[in-house]
């Protein structure tokens, strides 16, 4: 057998192997969310929906998902705002401070998110306690969390789309007498767009999940990571099998709807050359 051929089969046993390790605990999960058996260690049983039955007739699995989608959106939202406003701000900072602020910025990415957790936890001990602020552990603490721990990735997000573009786009459209916020905002985020809803659609699934932090400073409030948490330590509810279904369908929906219109924006601007 020659070497190439050899070399040619090795990759394409890597990819298989990768790919299975990948997709296959989905596959798993997609193909039991449609079995009768009640409990992980159970066999197949018959074919059934009672699963996804179950699943809207489940207050708490469904007040979870209520929450998680609520915390996600929110403060992916909050995130994409701050984080793109933040990266406009550090692109034409000055190059000495740039640097600094850069980084400082990225401290939560690159920090251990157990001590994240566990500093949002005492902020909000301190903040209660000892200033005697009327705040406490719940859904708006939740969303500050969340926010501050996904808007340095909606940075990291935008900040190359920002390198990619005209430097002296900004300028120009001052020149012709827009004021900054109306450059900014007319000129500048149409061309951030695309970053923007990657940056949200980022931080949205860092919310959907997040649980060291959701479960440190989300006293009192259920979200899907928290229930399948103690699900694994009491009885795994059997009908989150069809809500982590769901889920990965809307995900992939999600996903091959924005290749189609990237592909078709990429086509005709194509043709327009």
């Amino acid at each position: 057998m020659k070497k190439s051929t050899m070399w040619t089969i090795a990759r394409w046993a890597i990819l298989i192997v990768v790919l299975l390790a990948i997709y296959l605990p989905l596959i798993l999960i997609m193909v039991y969310s449609f079995s009768g058996a009640r409990s992980a260690g159970d066999t197949f049983g018959e074919f059934t929906f009672s699963q996804y039955a179950n699943l809207f007739e489940d207050k708490k699995l469904l007040t979870a998902t209520k929450n998680t989608i609520v915390v996600g959106v929110v403060s992916a939202l909050i995130a994409t705002l701050l984080g793109t406003t933040a990266a406009v701000g550090i692109h034409y900072m000055r190059r000495r401070w740039q640097t600094a602020v850069d980084t400082a910025s990225q401290i939560t990415v690159v920090n251990a998110e157990i001590v994240t957790a566990m500093g949002f936890f005492l902020l909000m001990l301190f903040l209660r306690d000892t200033v005697k602020l009327p705040v406490n552990f719940g859904l708006g603490w939740l969303i500050v969390a969340h926010t501050v721990i996904t808007t340095p990735y909606v940075i990291l997000t935008v900040s190359p789309r920002l390198k990619q573009l005209n430097p002296n786009l900004l300028e120009a459209s001052m020149d012709l007498g827009a004021g900054a916020i109306r450059s900014l905002i007319t000129v500048l985020l149409p061309q951030l767009a695309g970053a923007m809803v990657s940056g949200f659609a980022l931080a949205f699934t860092l919310s959907l999940d997040d649980f060291v932090v959701t479960n440190i400073n989300g006293t009192g409030v259920d979200t899907i990571s928290t229930i399948v948490y103690d699900g694994l330590r009491n009885k795994l509810n059997p009908d989150i099998r069809a809500l982590s279904t769901i889920i990965f369908v809307l995900v992939l929906g999600v996903l091959i709807v924005g290749n189609i219109i990237k592909n078709k924006r990429l086509q005709n601007e194509a043709r327009k050359k």
